[in-house]
């Protein structure tokens, strides 16, 4: 049972991580992705390594984990952020947030199929469900004439590549605290973004950028890579991972309805149903079983 304090961590985190995805897309009517990322995830992780170097953890790694940082950092932050971020260029907020949010669901087959985790009945509910929202959601955009069907398959790498980031995160043998190790993610993903940014993409100048456009990047800043991060953390070090995993099935519908208020987008009928389909995809494989799950609860 939780108490009231963590009730309202939940309630926040959900809104604010469902917020940033029209967030995300309101900043790439004025920037670039691969600009917007690099740029975002440095400030962002700037400052995350200032508040946790000032709370007294170690924060420097030595030797090898300098090492299992970047590997665990390739799928967790470079695969997600860079595929995610070209998908929510290519489609609907909304329509991004629900494809990147079929994460749970990868989860549990990369974990079946590579590490011989056993395929429950929730399993192969989970599997159809999501199937006819991905069904859903590119009959729509192959039926539209200016659809781009392209960032349906850029949600579901990116989706993929926050799953398999899931399963290794699992199976790690950590020597530092999960905060400061993500702080590095962060940062070392920055890195490669600003090479890549550079190399691929021409910057457009700040004098160009709209109000709203930087009210969207400072979002991005101190909420998304912040403030929402902290709020995490903390839930992960104090709730049952699957009551924590829970929150994310809202984060879709968050997403969605407020796009239409942001940035304008109407979601279409296909849309509610899809979402419909994830939540139930994602319950059926994050619910605990009543006989198990204070014994192995799952954690997306």
């Amino acid at each position: 049972m939780i108490n009231r304090k963590q009730a309202w961590a939940l309630v926040a985190l959900t809104l604010l991580w469902g917020v940033n995805w029209p967030m995300m897309k309101l900043s790439l009517s004025g920037m670039t992705p691969l600009y917007f990322r690099a740029s975002t995830m440095s400030l962002g992780a700037a400052w995350l390594f200032a508040y946790v170097a000032w709370r007294g953890e170690r924060m420097w790694p030595r030797g090898s984990e300098w090492a299992s940082i970047a590997l665990l950092g390739l799928p967790n932050v470079l695969g997600w952020h860079t595929l995610s971020i070209f998908g929510v260029q290519a489609l609907a907020s909304g329509r991004a947030a629900i494809l990147g949010f079929t994460m749970p669901i990868f989860t549990v087959l990369i974990g079946a199929l590579f590490f011989g985790e056993r395929i429950t009945p929730r399993v192969r509910l989970a599997v159809l469900c999501s199937a006819a929202a991905i069904g859903l959601l590119l009959w729509h955009e192959l039926e539209r004439l200016s659809g781009r069907p392209t960032g349906i398959a850029w949600m579901l790498g990116a989706a993929i590549c926050w799953a398999l980031g899931t399963v290794m995160i699992r199976r790690a043998h950590l020597t530092l605290s999960p905060m400061v190790v993500t702080v590095w993610m962060l940062v070392l993903g920055a890195a490669v973004l600003w090479v890549l940014a550079l190399a691929l993409e021409t910057p457009v100048p700040m004098s160009s950028f709209s109000t709203p456009m930087w009210v969207s990047l400072a979002y991005g800043v101190l909420i998304n890579y912040g403030v929402a991060q902290l709020l995490w953390f903390g839930m992960a070090r104090d709730l049952p991972p699957a009551t924590s995993a829970m929150s994310i099935m809202a984060i879709p519908l968050v997403g969605t309805l407020s796009a239409t208020f942001i940035i304008g987008e109407v979601p279409h009928w296909q849309d509610w149903l899809a979402m419909v389909f994830v939540m139930a995809a994602i319950a059926s494989v994050l619910w605990p079983a009543k006989a198990t799950a204070s014994a192995s609860p799952r954690q997306a």
